[in-house]
């Protein structure tokens, strides 16, 4: 594989058995499915997990997988500057699914929200709040039209700084136990 590889769901089905899947969601959203056998090294604990990722691509390929592509894209071209090779799958877990492809749920783990679902409660919520309250408080408005304005750059610049902060909620967050079991099996 090159750095630049895009699996389809249907070929990464096909070589599942000699990938390594790496999902970089936060864990709520890894919780709420999976590729079978995937390991949950969250995209913004990648930098920390670049020792057990490189050993792990020394022994069989790297595939990338977050829900729809993007945040996968990004984990594999931070690898690359690393000089570790990964592919990204193409569409995500919810291309995955869409195919009917099986994805885990772990059985002690409560479903959370996906970031996108919990990016537009956040959203919504704040536009709301911000209209609400300038029916008594005037300038409370600006808090709708900035929340407009990320949206727009989000979309313009395909990141999600909203996402970025409720990555570091609770919920989202790895146990410090889980990471650890996790980097020590990709080490292995």
């Amino acid at each position: 594989m090159t750095a630049t590889t895009a699996l389809t769901p249907a070929q990464a089905h096909a070589r599942l058995d000699k990938l390594t899947v790496i999902d970089v969601r936060t864990p709520g959203e890894y919780a709420s499915g999976h590729l079978p056998g995937a390991h949950n090294v969250p995209l913004d604990h990648l930098d920390a997990a670049l020792d057990a990722l490189k050993a792990a691509a020394g022994r069989c390929d790297l595939l990338m997988v977050c829900a729809s592509g993007a945040r996968s894209a990004q984990a594999s071209q931070r690898l690359t500057e690393h000089g570790v090779t990964a592919a990204t799958l193409t569409g995500g877990t919810a291309a995955w699914s869409r195919l009917g492809h099986t994805l885990h749920h772990p059985a002690d783990t409560p479903a959370i929200w996906a970031m996108e679902r919990q990016v537009r409660l956040a959203a919504g919520a704040l536009v709301l709040t911000g209209l609400l309250a300038a029916r008594r408080w005037p300038r409370t408005r600006w808090i709708s039209a900035g929340v407009a304005g990320g949206l727009v750059f989000s979309a313009l610049t395909d990141t999600c700084g909203m996402a970025r902060v409720l990555a570091k909620l609770p919920h989202n967050r790895p146990r410090a136990t889980d990471l650890a079991a996790t980097l020590a099996a990709l080490s292995d």
